[in-house]
């Protein structure tokens, strides 16, 4: 570890303060702004709670995402959930989930409230079929910034499961067990 002295530590910059109202907007930003779910949402996760606010570090935000994948129920919720607790307790973590569910709520009363008039417009149509790419772009760019964290001697694996899945129609829920299980069996035993 450095040592730094006062000056130095005056001069590095504090991460901002974790209050369960900046966890809400923060988490009500990537729930508003992000289409595609919830691994679309990592890019934007990161860049509020790692790169802008510094609540939390690199390395642990892709542990988070590890950890949020082998639970049960949404990731998105998982993550504001683990975030908030982490940074606030449980009024953070009450503060990042509806932050996180409260604009896709509005938007999904709002869309069924308007489905039966909207339905077959072809306008409307267009805009999702647009929305497509530009999710399947987003979620393809959290995986490059995950894949950029992974020590080189790994790659192989989530390319080996991946083929597996796709060409030997292999269970996600199995890979999920495997990965679990090694993962227990490694740190109780390296």
């Amino acid at each position: 570890m450095m040592n730094t002295t006062p000056q130095q530590q005056a001069s590095s910059p504090k991460p901002a303060e974790a209050t369960c109202g900046a966890l809400f907007w923060s988490f009500f930003k990537v729930g508003t702004f992000t289409i595609g779910g919830g691994y679309a949402m990592v890019p934007l996760m990161q860049r509020e709670l790692v790169d802008r606010h510094g609540w939390i570090s690199a390395d642990d935000f892709a542990q988070q995402i590890a950890l949020c994948q082998a639970m049960p129920g949404v990731f998105a919720t998982n993550m504001a959930a683990l975030t908030g607790q982490r940074l606030r307790g449980a009024g953070g973590a009450a503060a990042a989930i509806a932050g996180t569910v409260l604009m896709p709520i509005i938007f999904i009363l709002l869309l069924a409230t308007l489905l039966g008039a909207l339905r077959g417009n072809v306008y409307v149509e267009r805009i999702f079929m647009a929305l497509r790419p530009a999710s399947a772009a987003l979620i393809a760019a959290a995986a490059v910034g995950l894949l950029t964290k992974v020590q080189r001697r790994w790659l192989w694996l989530p390319l080996a499961v991946g083929l597996a899945i796709c060409l030997l129609g292999v269970s996600p829920i199995w890979v999920v067990v495997a990965a679990a299980a090694i993962g227990a069996a490694c740190s109780r035993w390296f």
